[in-house]
């Protein structure tokens, strides 16, 4: 693709609006959590999502191995969350000091103070360039907060987070 019709595409791609979301998982005794933007529902019975994780990360280890990992739905006033996940974890590094966290179906940590929360099993995954795409099944979920809207991101390039 030649320059021009590169940025072209890359302005276009960027125009589609996504959530911003926390995706946390375990393995063993470790937990972690990262920042996510790529999620969507894939399904309605049963309910299931797909979320994309840059390949070499991780936490895609993790869930492939746990097989479990949880959607934690930003809302607007929780840009805290975008400084304490965007920087990333060491896999022994404790990625929720000072935070609430829950428990549901799956044991995986959920953000207590997230709007809400998607808890999910590992159902699948698709090699997509440079990332993976997940698809996972919804076992449980709900909202914390029903009044406050969701965090939605625009990029201004389709190639760059």
């Amino acid at each position: 693709m030649d320059e021009a019709k590169k940025e072209a595409v890359g302005a276009a791609l960027g125009k589609v609006a996504s959530g911003i979301v926390i995706l946390t998982t375990r393995h063993e005794e470790h937990e972690t959590g990262m920042l996510a933007s790529w999620v969507q529902q894939a399904a309605f019975e049963p309910p299931m999502i797909t979320v994309a994780v840059k390949n070499g990360r991780y936490i895609a280890d993790w869930i492939r191995q746990s097989g479990v990992l949880v959607i934690n739905i930003l809302g607007e006033g929780q840009k805290s969350y975008l400084a304490h996940f965007g920087k990333g974890f060491e896999p022994d590094q404790p990625a929720f000091e000072e935070l609430g966290v829950e428990r549901s179906t799956t044991g995986a940590p959920i953000l207590a103070d997230a709007l809400g929360f998607l808890d999910c099993r590992f159902a699948g995954e698709l090699e997509a360039g440079d990332h993976t795409v997940f698809l996972a099944e919804v076992v449980d979920g709900g909202l914390h907060d029903d009044d406050e809207e969701p965090m939605v991101h625009v990029r201004r390039s389709g190639f760059t987070y």
